[in-house]
Order: structure tokens, then C-alpha cells, then sequence
């Protein structure tokens, strides 16, 4: 049930089982059927040579065991792709890939770029303003200005509301417009 493999001079131990989780792979026609389909020389512990960088198997190996795929941060997607693709782990190819193309459209897009507006604002409307923001609009923080106003017998305590959201004023060159309960926000910040 355990296989030994020698990958680049670095031992891995698995099961046949989970090498023939892709059953077209070059590691299930390696050793898991009956007679091996491919011929392949064994070292003298009798590990299967594979003549791979070690450092990239880790994560085909783990893919195989858990259906995840986990890279560490000093690894290369790509080299992990060479891999898959080597390794012929169609599914794994497939989601490396999806993974690359991923970065490059977050990487494409540049840095996230934030709008911050202060809201000024009485005790009795700060409740309302919170609850009615929305599209992207994420509370920051609260800032007590005193009560410099007097209704009748009550004092009104006055605040300053901090409120941010990411820019993306823009996509494809369509410039979006911004939003009912965001215009209401526009001119509550305008009372400043």
C-alpha cells in the first residue's frame, strides 16, 4: 500500500491510493496498476527514481492527499504548474492556472485606493446615518465634537463620522454613477 519515491534526491511516501487519484497521472501509471505502464528505475532503498525538482512535488503530492492546493509563498505558481502539467494532473493544471490568472487581474488593477469622508452629525441622526450606508461605504470611526447646540432643554451631542470605501469610480472605462443611499451620504457630508 505505501510507495517510496525519490524525487530529485528528496524521499516522499504515499499511498497508492493517493497516487491514483487521478487515474490518467503520470504517478498512478508509475505504480499503481498492475503492471507498471511505465518503466521507471528504483534506487537501491527500491523509492521510485523521478528525476523532478523535489521542492515542487510538495504541493502535487499534497493536492493529491487533500484535493487542495496549498503553495507556499517562496514557491512559484508557475513552477508548480510545470509540474502538474509534467506530472499530467489535469485538474490540478486547471487550478494553478486559474490561480495565476487571478493575481495577474488583482495585479493588473493596481493598488486598492480608499475615498474617506467625514459626516458631521447629531446624537439623534447618528443611528440613521450608520444603518443607511451601504454600496462599499464602511464605517471608520466616531469622534465626539461636544454639544454645541441647545434645542429647547436638551443638549444635542455632535459627531464626526469617519467613513471610507474602496475607489472603483471606473471599470472598462465606464465611469459608474454613484448610487441613491450613496448621493444621500454625498450631502450629509456636504453640511460641513
Amino acid at each position: 500500500k505505501w510507495v517510496r519515491l525519490n524525487v530529485g534526491g528528496t524521499y516522499f511516501v504515499s499511498t497508492r491510493q493517493t497516487l491514483c487519484r487521478e487515474p490518467k497521472s503520470f504517478l498512478c501509471r508509475l505504480c499503481c496498476q498492475d503492471g507498471p505502464e511505465l518503466g521507471s528505475d528504483k534506487d537501491e532503498t527500491g523509492a521510485y527514481l523521478i528525476d523532478r525538482d523535489p521542492t515542487y512535488f510538495g504541493p502535487i503530492l499534497n493536492y493529491l492527499r487533500h484535493g487542495k492546493l496549498i503553495i507556499n509563498k517562496e514557491l512559484a505558481e508557475e513552477g508548480v504548474l510545470e509540474e502538474a502539467e509534467f506530472y499530467n494532473i489535469a485538474s490540478l493544471v486547471r487550478l494553478v492556472k486559474e490561480r495565476i490568472r487571478d493575481n495577474e487581474n488583482r495585479t493588473s488593477q493596481g493598488p486598492v485606493k480608499h475615498v474617506y469622508r467625514v459626516l458631521q452629525c447629531q446624537e439623534e441622526e447618528l443611528t440613521q446615518m450608520v444603518s443607511t450606508m451601504s454600496d462599499g461605504w464602511k464605517f471608520e470611526q466616531l469622534i465626539s465634537i461636544g454639544s454645541s447646540y441647545n434645542y429647547g432643554n436638551e443638549d444635542q451631542a455632535e459627531f464626526l463620522c469617519v467613513v471610507s470605501r474602496e475607489l472603483n469610480n471606473s471599470t472598462n472605462g465606464i465611469v459608474k454613477e454613484p448610487s441613491e443611499k450613496a448621493k444621500i451620504l454625498q450631502e450629509r457630508g456636504s453640511r460641513m
